[in-house]
């Protein structure tokens, strides 16, 4: 679904007429932002399926510290592979890293350990790699990649839309006081009823995400 057909969505509910861009007036606007905050909000409360993806970043010799290009900042990492050597990366604390390079004489083969290390001038994560390259190497970081701020009419969202329209509702619903029926606080409770079943959907795609052992 598109950001202008979740907004007109939301409007609908409001008993507003529809627009043919989101930005047409100040209202419409205003929905705009409420369904980026309801966007950001859902996808944060899940690890969705639609959010799943690869970043694959290709060594070059004795260079450690890697941009992941396309990251930005929101990135949640659920495993490195050494898609070269055939082994997960295994992660290690900054002060490791830090050991490392600057009290050791650091080794240089096939990576195995990856922190986390800021982020570009992109607003893209950057990482660093241990041991460092000493050839070509693929590199695989299997990811929970989020979305941008929704700012184009169609802009897509692949996510369940019918949680952020009903949120973006609840909230458009308090800013006004009043939606002709329905109270704010009853319409983030349907919100959380629709969340909460579209989570429960999803995680049967990843039933062992929801076992817990003991370590």
């Amino acid at each position: 679904m598109t950001y202008l057909q979740l907004v007109n969505k939301v409007l609908t509910r409001l008993r507003e007429e529809n627009v043919s861009t989101v930005s047409q007036n100040a209202y419409s606007a205003l929905i705009g932002e409420f369904v980026n905050d309801a966007k950001q909000f859902v996808e944060d409360a899940w690890d969705w399926s639609a959010l799943r993806t690869t970043l694959t970043l290709t060594t070059t010799a004795n260079i450690f510290n890697y941009t992941l290009t396309g990251s930005g900042n929101r990135i949640e990492i659920l495993d490195v592979v050494n898609d070269t050597s055939n082994f997960f990366l295994k992660y290690k604390e900054q002060h490791w890293f830090n050991n490392t390079f600057l009290n050791n004489e650091p080794a240089k083969s096939s990576p195995a350990y990856y922190t986390f290390n800021g982020v570009d001038n992109n607003g893209d994560t950057a990482v660093d790699i241990y041991p460092i390259p000493n050839g070509v190497y693929s590199i695989r970081f299997n990811s929970i990649l989020r979305t941008p701020e929704l700012s184009s009419d169609t802009d897509q969202v692949t996510i369940p839309t019918l949680p952020i329209i009903q949120l973006a509702t609840a909230f458009a619903a308090r800013e006004r006081g009043e939606t002709g029926g329905t109270a704010a606080a009853e319409l983030f409770a349907i919100a959380d009823k629709s969340l909460s079943d579209a989570i429960a959907l999803d995680t049967s795609k990843h039933p062992e995400e929801m076992i817990y052992r003991a370590v």
